[in-house]
């Protein structure tokens, strides 16, 4: 049989795979030699699979899901690769250099969609672009599945494969592919660059010859992801920042980046965010009362706040109330990173920047990873290209769609004609830490107690080893002469007081210690070198190792000291 693609005519079968290359520019002439059937979740045997990246339908969005770089990392997948013409332009990425990374370039969206057999875009795609999909296509993007049941629903009845990004589960083994947290740094920054945008002073204090001006204060509520990122960006710019998470566990990793953490006077035993996904869990109504009386304390002082709390498959809970905004000094700014899920403020207007009435701007933008196009674009790419690899074990270009794979389970909502959100948990959970032990407090009398007994066993090894000693310098004595008898006792003695000076010392110092004092004990190396003169054989080699191990304590102990003293000094 022979079709005409395009200009050339060729025959379909086992000599048409350069087909591909033919591909038209719209959705009215596609050839396609591989007209059968292919399982869901599979791809044609031995033809080249085409990933293919539409340009974002929904206005102002920027992001694009493949770029020039992640492009030539899949080809090396064995993939090939094709964008939609100008996808990539709203973040910096011409046709032309597509075209140069090997990248075919599709005029239209619907003859894109025809073409490929994998699509990856950025945001959840709208109904047209779902009824576009069938079996034998796989769709990688953000989906939102918790609240887009018609959108699982149409999914399932194209009998397509969706693997949504944010459904990533949270182990170590997928952090490369964890799209949301790449996002979610971005947006923590950006948040930071709108606040300084509409604050009309500095962040960091300056002393000039016109006056002194104060740094700014900076909240940060909640430090995940978003907020940590905040919490670099602000102190880098030499804020003052404050930063509050209900996990107490962060505190260290708040402090650590030039962060005061907020601290409430409240005690509650707080789920570890690791178990949850790294998520914050529900907290009390008390622990919640709590937290506000705090918030309303802070909120004259401070004159940006940044909050990003988010608990997942619910509303933002609402910390920032119409109270503490009257509170704040005109001039402050809120920027709300949960503006999309309700707002963690009480005043937040989804995608709006609004001034209330004592001056205070309210940003609730859901779109700041758009608003870095660029940046957003590289890593979302190449959250893309590892979710590619795990799906392509073989690096042959063929997809491996494995459901006993936590990551690929976890991710995916749909497959072979069945909706599969939401997943179960993962067979490695992610690590937890560790719930400190309560030791019970022991009573007078039973630490008596523990102390007789303690008293009594060392007792008893010391009598037994002083026993032992004695009968082995007696048995030594019956059969030695008197001359090596007096020596000996000597050593012995030497040895029995070094070992009860040296066992007394606590462990972190015995390294320095030792290299010292075996320096120093290595004096008897005088000794060795007195008796190598000798007439007799036995007490020449003993001398000679003497001199060999006393050696190895002198160099040995000075090198050890002189590489720990140098830990202490700069490079």
């Amino acid at each position: 049989m022979v079709q005409n693609c395009g200009n050339a005519a060729v025959k379909c079968g086992d000599a048409a795979k350069p087909l591909r290359k033919y591909i038209a520019q719209d959705s009215h002439n596609v050839c396609d030699p591989y007209p059968g059937d292919a399982g869901a979740g599979s791809t044609r045997g031995t033809d080249k699979v085409k990933i293919g990246t539409p340009k974002e339908v929904i206005n102002g969005e920027a992001r694009v899901a493949m770029t020039p770089d992640s492009a030539r990392q899949l080809q090396k997948l064995g993939y090939e690769c094709a964008i939609e013409s100008g996808a990539g332009l709203a973040a910096g990425f011409s046709d032309a250099t597509y075209e140069e990374a090997g990248v075919e370039i599709i005029k239209t969206a619907a003859a894109l969609w025809k073409a490929s057999d994998i699509i990856a875009k950025v945001r959840q795609p709208n109904e047209a672009e779902l009824k576009r999909l069938n079996s034998k296509k796989t769709l990688i993007s953000f989906f939102n599945p918790g609240g887009n049941e018609e959108g699982l629903e149409l999914a399932k009845s194209k009998g397509a494969s969706v693997v949504a990004m944010e459904m990533v589960p949270r182990i170590s083994r997928a952090q490369k592919m964890d799209a949301l947290s790449s996002m979610a740094n971005i947006a923590g920054y950006r948040a930071v660059i709108e606040a300084g945008n509409n604050f009309g002073r500095f962040f960091t204090g300056q002393i000039t010859a016109a006056g002194k001006v104060p740094p700014a204060k900076v909240l940060v509520v909640g430090a995940g992801v978003a907020g940590l990122a905040a919490i670099g960006t602000s102190a880098s710019l030499g804020a003052i920042t404050l930063a509050f998470d209900v996990r107490p566990e962060v505190a260290e990793q708040v402090e650590s980046m030039g962060a005061e953490f907020v601290y409430l006077d409240f005690e509650e035993e707080q789920a570890d965010g690791a178990a949850s996904g790294g998520y914050a869990s529900v907290s009390s109504p008390e622990f919640r009362d709590a937290q506000l009386a705090k918030f309303l304390e802070l909120a004259p002082e401070v004159d940006i706040v940044i909050t990003t709390a988010l608990i997942p498959n619910r509303e933002a809970p609402e910390l920032w109330t119409e109270e503490m905004v009257a509170a704040m000094k005109p001039g402050s700014v809120i920027v709300d990173l949960a503006a999309e899920k309700g707002g963690n403020c009480k005043l937040t207007v989804m995608d709006e920047k609004i001034v209330t009435e004592n001056g205070v701007t309210i940003i609730g933008y859901t779109d700041f990873p758009s608003r870095m196009a660029a940046q957003s674009s590289m890593l979302y790419a190449t959250n893309i290209r590892h979710m590619m690899a795990d799906l392509t074990p073989e690096k042959d270009g063929q997809v491996n769609h494995d459901m006993e794979d936590d990551v690929i389970r976890g991710a995916t909502v749909t497959h072979g004609g069945e909706i599969t959100f939401p997943p179960p948990p993962p067979k490695v959970a992610a690590i937890a830490a560790k719930p400190k032990e309560v030791v019970p407090e022991l009573t007078p009398e039973e630490k008596r107690a523990e102390e007789v007994a303690a008293f009594k066993a060392q007792t008893k090894n010391q009598v037994t080893l002083l026993a032992v000693g004695g009968a082995l310098l007696l048995a030594v004595g019956l059969v030695a002469p008197a001359s090596f008898m007096q020596h000996f006792i000597v050593f012995v003695l030497s040895v029995f007081i070094g070992f009860q000076v040296i066992w007394g010392v606590a462990h972190s110092l015995h390294t320095p210690l030792m290299a010292v004092t075996n320096a120093i004990s290595s004096i008897i190396i005088l000794g060795a070198l007195m008796q190598i003169g000798s007439g007799s054989f036995l007490v020449i080699l003993l001398a000679a190792l003497s001199v060999f191990m006393a050696g190895i304590n002198i160099f040995g102990g000075f090198l050890v000291t002189r590489r720990m003293l140098a830990m202490f000094q700069k490079s």
